[in-house]
C-alpha cells in the first residue's frame, strides 16, 4: 500500500531562529504588527510504499534521524495517510 508522509521539522525552542526574527521584523514592516513570533522550519513530503502505517511511519521516522534532521538543534513531527484517504 502507498502512504502519503508528511514531515515537518523545526528548531527546538531553546534555538535562536535568526530567519524567523527576519521574517517577523519584514511582518512588521508590512504592517502585520500582531505577529510576536516567527519560527522557520521546513515541510517534506513524500510517498512511501509499506505494509502498514505504523511500519511506515517507523521507516520515516529512521530517515528523520539518519538524514533529515539535524538532531542537535531540530525536532520533527510525522503524519502518515493512506492514499486515497
Amino acid at each position: 500500500m502507498r502512504y502519503t508522509a508528511e514531515v515537518v521539522i523545526s528548531l527546538k525552542p531553546v534555538v535562536n531562529d535568526p530567519q524567523g526574527l527576519t521574517v517577523r521584523a519584514g511582518l512588521h514592516q508590512l504592517g502585520f504588527s500582531e505577529v510576536s513570533e516567527v519560527r522557520v522550519g521546513k515541510h517534506i513530503s513524500m510517498e512511501v510504499d509499506g505494509d502498514s502505517e505504523s511500519s511506515v511511519r517507523q521507516r520515516v521516522a529512521d530517515m528523520c534521524e539518519r538524514l533529515l534532521r539535524n538532531p542537535v538543534i531540530e525536532d520533527y513531527r510525522i503524519e502518515i495517510r493512506a492514499d486515497g484517504a
